[in-house]
């Protein structure tokens, strides 16, 4: 056997060195011409088929149902290795030459190495590990996969709340910290709820500019509630927390315990990134300027995280956190302060959803509340969208942008928008009802989307023929995928966006309002609709696969690209003369998870076209 096979592909690159060479002994080479039966329904297993050039289709015996096409590289009848007989015909298309792994040596394999049997589970979850363990760079582990212990986290100073100043700022000093928990309520059952936290400037201003007594009782000048995290939990999302809520310190708890607690400075020692530095450069900005330079580094964190091999999930939280908190900082210093207890700013689309990682359009609202007389309000309102723009945010193409009235309502005239577009129930009145089934509230007072929310679940949950007019958008776009269940390459690529993504996204938003799911994320949104039973465990892991899969495989093509050399629908083009052969392989599993589960929309809808 010829020692040109290629053993670095997935999965063969699982097995050992051993294990390689029994495998480059075991193979043969077989041709086979245009036409050719090469398996036919039924027959007994003898080999794992791997295309060198050529390709293969697999049908029906009676070849009237068309199940795949495979190309170089490709693997069949994977099935029948494990079953004993194949369940479909294999015919060549071309002129095909293969080589020919027995069964015997196959199964073999498998046994001997669990890591290359486990790519050959037919789990979505479990080969795209496999694919993302043979990318990692060697600094993964360091930056992902580490946990909050007890070697990296530090002791903490825990006081009871009638403490005095004097005591307080004297056992701190002994401690050599500068921050103390205290005990503010043994009753609560939340660990987050019965500590607050008092630093060293809290400290300092209370004496210095608040004129409190030295035997002023501690627990009066503590910040409560207290961010913490579990032990055990992983030190991103311990980096997550602490940006999103803008804080250095967090508490480390086990069950109801304190375990102890974790600072900023320990996880910038552990973690080579520059997250947290630009969340303070945001929070610090004094003007428009200085949040533009500060904005303006982003790109360079996302290439930084997504080039060290940061999962996809991981990485949209944090990025989501720093857009929130940009936008947000652009909103407190445009609008007046008098007024922002008075309106609360939204995003929308994936930026409400948590799921965008690159900027794009601004998608936004506003909410005013009831009985307010505001005159100035477009015209601050069309400075805050220039100023999103000053940041990198581009205008909506569809103006779905707090500088078109439209998106500016009170509370109560939100509400009988969406009466009326329920009422409606056309196209536009649907896209309506689905750009604010996402809203977020970021900035201003927050509370008041809570009873635009609730009126949007009132009218939609349980509404079977609103919710099957609602789900109908997703099932428009056709899945790139050919008669053959080959991925259509086309002269551009598949439409990733319409024919992956958005099919998922909306899909499960219109089975979230149809149960009255709150969140927004789509996949927290599946993590709940798993819990209530509404998807089976199987196809809710295989929808999340699939998902992360499409965004990661666009936001490799999108950092690849250099700025300005594509349209904003040409990033959704996947160029697939770029992708390995396993990510060719998942990403057209991927879409058969699609389509599936736009056949189930359909049928639980009872959508006829």
């Amino acid at each position: 056997m010829p020692d040109t096979f290629n053993t670095s592909l997935i999965p063969f690159d699982r097995l050992d060195s051993s294990q390689q060479d029994t495998l480059l002994k075991a193979l043969d080479v077989a041709y086979f011409r245009s036409g050719e039966v090469i398996i036919r329904a039924g027959d007994p297993c003898q080999s794992l088929h791997i295309i060198i050039k050529g390709s293969v289709e697999e049908t029906s015996a009676d070849r009237q149902e068309h199940f795949a096409h495979y190309t170089t590289d490709d693997l069949f009848d994977v099935r029948a290795q494990f079953s004993g007989h194949s369940r479909h015909q294999y015919r060549a298309t071309e002129d095909t030459l293969c080589y020919l792994l027995p069964q015997a040596h196959f199964t073999g394999l498998c046994q001997q190495n669990p890591a290359f049997a486990a790519y050959f589970n037919s789990d979505l979850a479990t080969r795209q590990q496999l694919l993302e363990q043979a990318h990692q760079q060697q600094n993964l582990a360091e930056f992902i996969l580490t946990r909050v212990r007890q070697d990296n986290i530090q002791p903490c100073l825990i006081l009871p709340a009638d403490t005095d100043l004097r005591t307080a700022t004297t056992r701190m000093r002994q401690s050599n910290c500068d921050a103390a928990f205290i005990i503010v309520d043994d009753t609560t059952e939340q660990a987050g709820h019965r500590f607050g936290i008092v630093t060293r400037t809290d400290l300092l201003h209370a004496v210095m500019l608040d004129n409190r007594a030295p035997s002023t009782a501690v627990g009066q000048i503590a910040t409560s509630p207290v961010i913490s995290i579990e032990l055990g939990a992983y030190l991103f999302n311990a980096m997550i927390s602490m940006t999103r809520h803008k804080v250095k310190r967090v508490l480390v708890t086990q069950g109801d315990a304190i375990a102890g607690m974790l600072d900023m400075t320990q996880v910038l020692s552990l973690f080579s990134t520059h997250s947290h530095v630009l969340a303070l450069r945001i929070a610090r900005a004094t003007s428009i300027q200085e949040l533009a330079l500060a904005a303006d580094s982003q790109q360079a964190l996302v290439e930084t995280l997504f080039n060290n091999g940061i999962h996809t999930r991981f990485l949209m939280e944090l990025i989501a956190s720093i857009n929130e908190q940009i936008i947000e900082k652009a909103f407190q210093l445009v609008v007046p302060e008098r007024w922002q207890p008075l309106c609360c700013l939204l995003v929308l689309g994936s930026e409400g959803r948590g799921e965008q990682i690159l900027k794009t359009d601004q998608d936004n609202a506003l909410i005013l509340a009831d009985n307010i007389d505001w005159p100035e309000c477009q015209t601050v309102m069309t400075q805050l969208s220039d100023t999103l723009c000053q940041l990198g945010y581009p205008p909506c193409p569809g103006r779905v942008m707090v500088n078109n009235p439209d998106w500016v309502k009170s509370v109560s005239g939100w509400q009988h928008t969406l009466q009326t577009c329920c009422d409606k129930g056309d196209e536009a009145a649907m896209m309506t009802l689905a750009i604010l089934a996402d809203a977020q509230a970021i900035a201003g007072n927050r509370q008041l989307l809570a009873p635009v929310k609730h009126h949007l679940h009132q009218r939609l949950s349980s509404q079977e023929l609103l919710l099957a007019t609602f789900a109908r958008p997703a099932l428009k776009f056709s899945v790139p995928l050919t008669l053959f269940g080959q991925i259509k390459r086309g002269k551009s690529g598949p439409d990733i966006k319409r024919g992956g993504i958005f099919p998922i996204v909306h899909g499960i938003r219109t089975l979230a309002l149809e149960h009255n799911v709150a969140e927004t994320n789509t996949f927290r949104r599946l993590t709940v609709l798993e819990q209530r039973q509404v998807l089976e465990p199987s196809t809710a892991s295989n929808l999340s696969e699939a998902l992360k899969l499409f965004i990661r495989l666009r936001l490799r093509q999108q950092l690849s690209l250099p700025a300005g050399t594509a349209s904003a629908g040409q990033h959704h083009l996947l160029d697939l003369a770029t992708l390995s052969r396993a990510e060719r392989d998942l990403l057209r599993h991927s879409l058969h998870v699609v389509k599936k589960f736009k056949e189930w929309l359909g049928y639980h809808y009872q959508i006829r076209d």
